[in-house]
């Protein structure tokens, strides 16, 4: 699964004859992708590793606005980061960081092709299944597995998306008439069971699905409906009996030589050298790095935001300022020059702070200390700080390919998000006892590793501590939520969890009332209630299909 073999991905779309380069048979034209030679066992799995290459988004036209991170969708659109880089430049985003709703945006009929794609991959894979005589039941009952969860899956994206949104499943001929008339949850969830049923324990190879991937999944698409009933039984089965557990570091969950570890729930893989010209390593992310003399050299975007970087201050005991965070800016060295002295904030704060934003002052992985300004493209802009989370080590990037491509996988699901979630659960029934223990558990892990300067000593006024106690089930709902932030900062989570929560207009409205001050193009932007907790759905979709067919989003 590390490596995606291009020639295989552009073999799925059986029904459209896609053009491989190849003759298959002296009756068969060339080119021509015949669905009977890929009716075996070997074409079926070939067709499902094309189902699971288009999960990092790349591979049907843009990437950057397609990418599974959803930086721009999940990230920027929430208090976690601006877009970054300079006003000019992919200005869409910006629109849709101001919760203007134009569906005429590019980006989001991006991420709509990539999602539907998948779909289309996946019952491609369904429909050869059906038509395999040389695979046994319970290879196909695992092919079969494998590939209604990926169904399930790009449903669910689009879903967090857009809401109201078409289910298309392997029966469907007619692609130009797909209405988003009904609410498809229960087809994501049958989706998910199917695979529970049907998939092994352990993974054949590391970036498949598991029958404890899609239980975990399963157990999200509950989260997100606040079906916290159904959701669970399910998370108890993972936490008490399932092959996962918090690995020591923090920052192995992003780090290559750590990937897929015990902590990786669902890990998109990433690869190099493979032939693919970087555009399978981590490319739907190629922009988000620093700019200038930066390690990689561009672009500047998917810069952290200044109530993130205040999201990681501790007090006295160590505990996070629940509802004080953001009076207080944390000291940046915004309008200084890389060559001005300058003394990084000294207050204490929260080691995960430094595993996911480059700040100044700060040793960048092992790039050497971040110098500000010189790795800012327009710090006026797009702040002060640098995204840091999913950067590799130098040593570790592709090279001759690109020296924005590397192998670091994105880490969908972590257990950690399962433990919140269950913590969560356990909130709502207001066992209290039971989301303090798990809290603690994350907080401690968080910290065992800290940032070092090259002397060994920490580089910053790392302190972070258990919770003694959960006063009431307000306080504890507070404080698993701002867990939740801070140790899942970055990762493209953000924006749909205020969305589920219900919080999404004041959190956001909040941000947008303080952060204005600091970045002007913010002046004026609002968040409705309403209606902008959903995206609008690709005008060029509706063109294709119809307004009647294919309705907007309110």
């Amino acid at each position: 699964m590390k490596s995606k073999v291009l020639v295989l991905t552009a073999l799925v779309c059986v029904e459209m004859m896609t053009s491989c380069g190849e003759k298959f048979l002296s009756t068969t034209p060339l080119g021509v992708a015949n669905e009977e030679l890929l009716s075996n066992k070997s074409g079926v799995n070939a067709v499902l590793i094309g189902a699971y290459s288009l999960l990092d988004g790349v591979g049907s036209g843009p990437v950057n606005t397609s990418s599974v991170s959803n930086w721009i969708y999940g990230s920027v659109s929430s208090d976690d980061a601006y877009k970054g880089s300079d006003v000019g430049d992919q200005a869409q985003i910006t629109t849709i960081e101001r919760y203007i709703g134009q569906a005429d945006i590019g980006a989001y009929n991006d991420k709509w092709i990539a999602v539907y794609d998948g779909v289309s991959r996946s019952n491609d894979v369904i429909r050869l299944i059906a038509k395999a005589s040389d695979m046994t039941e319970a290879e196909k009952a695992q092919a079969m597995g494998e590939a209604r969860f990926l169904r399930g899956w790009y449903h669910f994206e689009a879903k967090k998306l857009w809401n109201m949104v078409p289910y298309v499943n392997e029966t469907v001929t007619d692609y130009i008439n797909l209405p988003n008339d009904r609410d498809i949850w229960v087809d994501i969830e049958t989706d998910f069971q199917f695979a529970i049923d049907n998939l092994s324990a352990t993974k054949a190879q590391v970036g498949r699905a598991s029958k404890w991937t899609a239980k975990a999944l399963l157990a999200k698409v509950h989260m997100y409906q606040q079906d916290y009933t159904a959701a669970k039984p399910l998370l108890v089965d993972i936490t008490t009996n399932g092959p996962f557990s918090l690995v020591n570091s923090f920052h192995d969950n992003f780090r290559i030589t750590t990937e897929n570890n015990s902590e990786s729930v669902f890990e998109v893989q990433m690869s190099v050298g493979d032939g693919g010209n970087g555009q399978n390593g981590s490319w739907g992310d190629n922009y988000n790095f620093p700019y200038g003399s930066a390690p990689g050299g561009c672009c500047g975007f998917y810069q952290p935001s200044q109530n993130l970087v205040n999201a990681f201050k501790t007090d006295a005991n160590g505990l996070p300022l629940l509802d004080t965070f953001n009076e207080v800016d944390v000291k940046n060295d915004e309008g200084l020059a890389s060559s001005d002295a300058f003394t990084p904030y000294t207050g204490t704060v929260d080691p995960r702070l430094d595993w996911t934003v480059g700040r100044r002052g700060i040793p960048f992985l092992n790039w050497g200390v971040h110098p500000g300004r010189n790795w800012i493209r327009d710090q006026a802009f797009g702040g002060p700080y640098t995204f840091k989370k999913f950067f590799a080590y130098s040593g570790e990037n592709a090279g001759a390919e690109s020296p924005r491509a590397n192998a670091n996988n994105y880490r969908a699901l972590r257990y950690s998000d399962v433990l919140l979630m269950r913590a969560e659960v356990a909130v709502e029934e207001n066992d209290l006892a039971t989301a303090l223990t798990i809290v603690n558990q994350i907080r401690t892990r968080a910290g065992n590793v800290v940032v070092t300067n090259v002397n060994g000593q920490p580089a910053a006024n790392y302190l972070i501590k258990p919770y003694t106690a959960f006063a009431n089930q307000e306080y504890a709902r507070k404080a698993v939520r701002f867990e939740r932030r801070v140790e899942l900062a970055m990762e493209g989570h953000r924006f749909f969890d205020l969305v589920r929560w219900g919080v999404a207009a004041e959190t956001l409205n909040a941000y947008l009332a303080k952060e204005s001050k600091l970045r002007t193009y913010y002046s004026g932007a609002t968040f409705t209630k309403g209606k902008n907790e959903y995206f609008p759905i690709p005008q060029a979709q509706i063109d294709i299909m119809g307004a009647n067919v294919l309705k907007q989003n309110q």
